[in-house]
């Protein structure tokens, strides 16, 4: 099974979310190819619903202890509670492009 197909299956049973896309960004940075190092995370879950977006970021962080232990190098959570997800207006932000982990600033 695939690390995404892992996550997948993972926030899946752990939050039984409305929203749940996970996209594998390892692309837009310097890995080899079809690396999984890099992945993005949007989800809407009742499970959130009264708290805050650190407890919210535990929870998954938690869920996904063993994946985050063997493979994956960043992982971007947005976290929504259903009725967020219905009032966001443009879904969640895209990933900003990688800077090659130049030093520029």
């Amino acid at each position: 099974m695939s690390l995404q197909a892992a996550i997948e299956n993972r926030l899946s049973e752990g939050f039984n979310p409305s929203v749940l896309q996970v996209e594998n960004e390892s692309h837009q940075h310097a890995v080899p190819a079809n690396s999984e190092t890099h992945f993005r995370v949007v989800m809407a879950s009742e499970a959130f619903e009264g708290k805050r977006r650190i407890a919210r970021h535990q929870a998954v962080y938690g869920a996904l202890s063993e994946e985050m232990n063997n493979g994956i190098h960043a992982l971007t959570l947005h976290l929504y509670t259903p009725e967020e997800w219905q009032n966001s207006e443009s879904g969640a932000p895209q990933s900003p492009p990688c800077m090659g982990g130049s030093k520029a600033g």
